[in-house]
């Protein structure tokens, strides 16, 4: 008993160490799923971001339906890891069918009217616009299901936790 319970702490002192040191292990089907580490580099077009979300009834709503997890950011949320797909000075055009960037269309981009359990997505008014200084447009490219910008719009950079890259996914 004793043994078995120095090797549970032995494992997540271990797990807790490499958090600390950069490790990310994503779980969720927004990005392919697998072991992630923290960069230094700024978040640009194309990067993979960790961020929080901002506080808001949107986001509420998508915790309590299990869109995010619960988590260590402002109101309980958990950290989202997405793609970013567009930056300061890009136009991006939202429409039901699709999402584009400077006139490209984004994989993976239809917005949804109901999700898998048949409850209507947010239909939340998304403007076809130029972003701004400190906005960055955050999508899933690899899951047509994931809850991202979308449904929530641009996010204020300042949202942004890290950036990271694939170290090991499948």
């Amino acid at each position: 008993m004793k043994r078995a319970l120095l090797g549970i702490a032995a494992f997540f002192i271990s797990v807790s160490c490499c958090v600390l040191a950069g490790a990310r292990i994503n779980t969720t089907a927004s990005c392919p799923v697998g072991l992630y580490w923290t960069v230094k580099a700024e978040a640009g077009k194309g990067r993979t971001v960790t961020f929080c979300p901002p506080q808001s009834p949107l986001f509420d709503e998508a915790k309590a339906r299990g869109y995010i997890g619960p988590g260590f950011c402002p109101g309980g949320y958990g950290l989202l890891i997405k793609r970013v797909a567009a930056v300061a000075g890009d136009e991006v055009a939202f429409s039901d069918s699709e999402v584009r960037v400077n006139g490209e269309l984004l994989v993976n981009s239809r917005r949804l009217s109901v999700d898998p359990s048949g409850r209507a997505m947010p239909q939340t008014r998304l403007c076809s616009c130029r972003l701004e200084q400190g906005q960055l447009l955050l999508m899933s490219d690899s899951n047509p299901l994931s809850f991202d910008a979308r449904y929530f719009g641009p996010i204020d950079r300042a949202q942004i936790r890290n950036v990271i890259r694939p170290v090991l996914t499948w």
